[in-house]
């Protein structure tokens, strides 16, 4: 019984959620991100060591980098924002993973000294 009423649901509104929490499509984001991250990283070595159009190539790898960025970040805004896919739940999970994140760096850091 709450098989078919649940299929019904999904076959009459595939918008509907029954759930609190949301699977993302896939994004090309993190990839591209990864290689500017490399592209960044190899250039600077370049460019640091005196090789010919290291600074180009860092340049190159800034921009890349800033790029993947913005368009991240505007792929999070809209999946939030537009199509409401970050609900109170999701929104929760988001700021203690990022408390989170900032409490182990600072713990590292303390670390050091």
């Amino acid at each position: 019984m709450f098989f078919a009423k649940f299929s019904c649901i999904i076959k009459n509104n595939n918008n509907l959620q029954t759930f609190p929490y949301h699977l993302v499509e896939p994004s090309p984001w993190p990839i591209l991100t990864s290689f500017a991250l490399l592209t960044l990283t190899v250039s600077a070595v370049m460019y640091f060591h005196g090789y010919e159009n290291g600074g180009y190539l860092l340049s190159l790898g800034f921009l890349l980098t800033t790029f993947a960025m913005i368009l991240w970040f505007r792929d999070v805004v809209l999946e939030g924002t537009y199509l409401g896919n970050h609900t109170k739940q999701v929104q929760q999970g988001l700021v203690l993973g990022f408390s989170l994140f900032v409490i182990s760096e600072v713990m590292a850091f303390f670390s050091v000294f």
